[in-house]
């Protein structure tokens, strides 16, 4: 299943090329788009030079948003296991063979291989952590991604019998409506983990966890997500990894507050860097968070110090100065 919202053809038709290389056949896989409500023809057009009369075309006559959209392509699946597979991410070759092993060797109620990040040309950057040597169940899995989301949407695949049981994602999360639903599985389901690295999950600026990242709309989730999840483990153990949580995504802002400056520049970002800052120190204001923060700005002085005294050297040097 493949939501889309003002979709980028090139990225869409490579999205749905991956899936059609490894097509088994429509008696075992539908491939279907589902368009929340887009204001140009892109996917539908896309569709039928790529994937006529084999990926099926549904269209939401208004915006649902992210987790409605989610919900809808669960909706409409009529297979027993669910993938949502972003209209900019793709699957490499081997997916859908890897994951029904997983799915015939155990009870899993979700399936999910290693990942590459690539950016805006698909050029990989990062590659996901490596759980387990070889491909099985994971031990204490629902600790491991409370503390940290480990997992992207382009690659995993649920039961439907795992949505039908828990519910949909929760529409008034924007930006971490993954990660809840990751938690609420592995709270009552076991997952089992694929090695090998078989999907890749794209950044680039236009995307919606970029917009978000820059108005650090992501942080202030991040808390409401922590509060809300640590209610699926008993008291003192949701407590110990709640504060986990907050450390890790604390440091992960600040991080990213380092990003923007060298990307945009301090005058550029200012307000965005605040932002991330101030919310961090929400989020946790532990004694490495707030030296972290002051690191920043010391290493933010020293840029401005440097452009100051290029400057003033510029300015000695022009000619017909005395």
């Amino acid at each position: 299943m493949i939501p889309t919202f003002n979709a980028r053809a090139d990225y869409l038709e490579e999205t749905l090329h991956s899936v059609l290389q490894q097509d088994p056949g429509p008696d075992q896989m539908q491939i279907e788009v589902v368009d929340d409500g887009s204001m140009d023809n892109t996917a539908s057009e896309v569709i039928r030079r790529v994937g006529a009369g084999r990926v099926a075309f549904h269209a939401e006559p208004q915006n649902q948003g992210l987790a409605n959209t989610w919900n809808r392509c669960v909706e409409r699946a009529r297979g027993n296991w669910v993938h949502i597979l972003h209209q900019d991410d793709i699957v490499l070759p081997g997916f859908y063979d890897h994951l029904r092993e997983g799915a015939q060797h155990s009870d899993a109620g979700a399936i999910f291989c290693r990942y590459a990040m690539a950016n805006s040309k698909g050029h990989w950057m990062s590659i996901s952590g490596l759980y387990r040597e070889s491909a099985g169940l994971l031990d204490d899995w629902h600790a491991r991604i409370t503390v940290e989301n480990r997992i992207v949407c382009p690659a995993i695949a649920v039961r439907r019998l795992v949505y039908e049981q828990l519910g949909g994602f929760l529409p008034r999360l924007h930006f971490f409506p993954d990660w809840e639903m990751w938690q609420r599985i592995a709270s009552q389901f076991s997952f089992w983990f694929e090695p090998s690295i078989l999907a890749c999950y794209r950044v680039h600026s236009n995307s919606a966890t970029s917009r978000m990242r820059r108005d650090a709309a992501d942080v202030r989730e991040v808390r409401e997500v922590i509060d809300l999840t640590t209610a699926y483990h008993s008291l003192a153990r949701g407590r110990g990894l709640a504060r986990k949580a907050r450390l890790f995504y604390a440091e992960l802002a600040v991080f990213h507050t380092r990003e923007m400056l060298v990307e945009a520049g301090f005058r550029s970002a200012w307000k965005q860097i605040l932002k991330q800052m101030f919310e961090a120190l929400r989020l946790c204001h532990s004694r490495r968070v707030i030296w972290q923060i002051c690191s920043f700005l010391i290493l933010w002085f020293r840029i401005i110090a440097s452009r100051l005294k290029r400057r003033m050297k510029s300015k000695v040097n022009a000619p017909g100065h005395s």
